[in-house]
């Protein structure tokens, strides 16, 4: 911990004290109804984070899990002054997210404003319902259906890329797949190729690691919630580095793409080029070409609020999908019948052909589609997400109070043994369709659910199955680690902390 953290720390205490022993009457009674529900101890200051300022990146996981063994299956924790419910029942998740009352995301949500905006992840109210609105057009099938193409092409250049590691006893899948899914995102989001896979290292990708390691560290430290105090640390300056990557970057290309678009506008209709002829390239328009078409009746967005949505799906669609491909690589790895039936329908499906995957065959994936999900289950891209409650919500044995946070564990929700029998066990049969239709609808999240949910979920559905179906189609891999042997960590996503281990050996063909 640096001085100017210890000095901040120690000049904020008298300030906290107003919040931790509050005159208000409000805060009185919002605190003696959220202290009704048991939790861990709560410290001057800090609340009950205390214990987290003293653990490694690395103990999180283990920690949080003790917590939720210990307090199951609803607890309350204080963050300064800040209450947060947590829950992990369906039936009580099911009463926040079905409403359209608490749509607002939780408090900390505000940590990513300086690099997300209010785009759709973050943003609440008239500006959220207008951006949904406008947006959701863009996921339309046959919008995903152009986008096939795309995962199908850097797919190929995925297969090809891992040849290098035929007959290495051991390889970290995790960047292969993450540098994949950033070259899928970039031309289906930005219509822009970045050849991410031919690159050593992405100066973008590191940016994102460390911006979601940035988040969370400043989360549970009090004394860094001020952005004005957060600035001048060492911490904040590398965030401030990371916005600089990340902005410049989507900036550069929103200002290309309009540029070219303008230039495209004011060509003649009669000129043709060798790019036409290429019908592929043609036809398939980039969700930045999309959002500069849409308007809400006289309403377009402005470049800023572009930009905010773009930055929006570049993270959400390559990050939490690079996450939920690993982890059912993985899966797959340790499973080797599961993994066999899977590449049996490859094999009924392509018949030996090498040719590109199309949204029909994509559909025929029933049990790669079920692989997925049940990996989703065990290893959720998100493990975590919250909301603030403006207006009190009645659960069946408490009464959540305005004002407070409601964190939805997505992981141990995934892990309710009254919904999933043997909830460790990896088992795909979990979403045989007579088995999803006995189970409570809010019994697996993993793209949250209500009126709130992802809006990019069949997009990262689809590209999932392609990215597997062309490795599982090439490759049998095999997992060097044991579920027991990974650590978690748990941050914006999901993800191992020492990566995905795995040998793979050529099909044999």
């Amino acid at each position: 911990m640096d001085p100017l953290t210890l000095l901040v720390g120690g000049v904020l205490l008298l300030v906290a004290m107003m919040f931790l022993f509050p005159s208000d009457k409000k805060k009185l009674e919002l605190a003696k109804q959220v202290n009704k529900l048991h939790g861990p101890p709560c410290y001057p200051f800090v609340g009950t984070v205390l214990p987290l300022l003293f653990l490694k990146r690395n103990e999180f996981f283990a920690f949080g899990q003790n917590n939720i063994a210990k307090y199951f299956p609803m607890f309350r924790t204080w963050n300064s002054g800040k209450p947060q419910i947590h829950l992990m029942k369906p039936e009580d998740v099911e009463v926040i997210l079905r409403s359209s009352d608490h749509i607002d995301k939780g408090h900390f949500y505000r940590f990513l404003h300086k690099w997300l905006g209010t785009g759709l992840l973050t943003s609440t109210g008239q500006k959220w319902f207008t951006h949904r609105k406008m947006i959701t057009p863009t996921f339309h099938f046959k919008i995903l259906d152009s986008f096939v193409e795309v995962f199908s092409e850097k797919s190929e250049i995925l297969v090809d890329k891992l040849k290098k590691e035929i007959g290495s006893q051991r390889f970290d899948v995790y960047p292969y797949i993450t540098k994949c899914a950033l070259d899928i995102i970039c031309e289906t989001a930005m219509g822009t190729q970045i050849y991410a896979q031919d690159e050593k290292e992405s100066e973008y990708v590191k940016a994102v690691y460390d911006m979601s390691e940035l988040t969370v560290h400043r989360m549970f430290r009090p004394w860094l919630h001020n952005d004005f105090l957060y600035k001048l640390t060492e911490k904040g300056k590398r965030h401030a580095e990371c916005l600089r990557v990340l902005h410049g970057f989507t900036k550069k290309v929103i200002q290309e793409r309009k540029a070219q678009l303008d230039g495209d506008f004011n060509r003649s209709p009669t000129t043709s080029t060798d790019e036409d002829a290429f019908i592929g390239k043609k036809k398939r328009k980039a969700f930045l070409d999309l959002l500069l078409e849409s308007s809400a009746g006289d309403v377009k967005l402005t470049d800023e609020e572009l930009r905010e949505e773009v930055d929006t799906f570049m993270f959400e669609g390559h990050d939490t999908t690079s996450a939920g491909m690993s982890w059912a690589l993985f899966l797959l790895g340790l499973h080797p019948d599961v993994q066999e039936k899977a590449y049996q329908e490859q094999k009924n499906i392509f018949q030996g052909s090498e040719r590109s995957v199309t949204m029909k065959e994509l559909n025929e994936m029933k049990y790669l589609e079920r692989v997925i999900k049940e990996s989703l289950r065990l290893y959720p891209s998100v493990p975590i997400f919250a909301r603030q409650l403006h207006s009190e919500a009645k659960l069946d044995n408490f009464t959540i109070p305005a004002g407070c946070s409601v964190a939805f564990h997505v992981y141990n929700v995934h892990r309710n043994p009254e919904q999933f029998p043997n909830p460790e066990n990896f088992d795909p049969d979990n979403f045989l369709p007579e088995k999803v239709a006995k189970r409570h609808p809010y019994a697996y999240i993993p793209f949250s659910a209500g009126p709130r949910n992802c809006i990019g979920q069949k997009f990262a559905l689809l590209e999932e199955k392609t990215v597997l179906s062309y490795v599982l189609r090439n490759y049998e891999v095999t997992s060097l680690d044991k579920r027991q042997d990974i650590t978690l960590m748990p941050e914006l996503v999901l993800r191992p902390e020492k990566g995905i281990n795995i040998s793979i050996k050529p099909r044999n063909k």
